[in-house]
């Protein structure tokens, strides 16, 4: 309860990362974000970034990988629930958006503490993994 008096801050800090990464990201070949529908706001908890690989020159995961040697923490979006070991051997209905999702997504840093000296670093080390 005690986080619901910085609940406005926290959510417009994440709004200003997104706009921090759409606008040093979302020109580059092969790369695109979630936009936010006209009927709502999002709180940008997360910034996933969606790679084109063949337009980009990099996959998600090479990203990742090159991120993580300039110490800087990414990870691949969720694995779709069919694919978890616990429902292996379950029917399953769908899946193609959350299969194409997965294999494009990064989940870029995003916590509400970082500079933006630090959302320049990420950009940088992202837009080095061009070819």
């Amino acid at each position: 309860r005690g986080q619901l008096r910085v609940l406005e801050k926290r959510v417009e800090r994440k709004r200003e990362i997104f706009a921090a990464y759409h606008e040093m990201l979302g020109k580059a070949p092969g790369v695109s974000f979630m936009p936010e529908a006209e009927y709502n706001r999002a709180n940008r908890w997360l910034t996933v970034m969606l790679v084109d690989a063949a337009r980009f020159g990099a996959t998600p995961e090479a990203i990742r990988q090159h991120l993580e040697t300039e110490n800087i923490e990414a990870r691949p979006l969720w694995k779709p629930m069919h694919r978890q070991p616990v429902f292996q051997g379950c029917k399953v209905s769908g899946g193609a958006i959350s299969e194409q999702l997965f294999e494009q997504g990064l989940c870029l840093p995003s916590g509400t503490a970082m500079t933006d000296a630090d959302l320049e670093r990420v950009g940088k080390a992202v837009l080095a993994c061009r070819r």
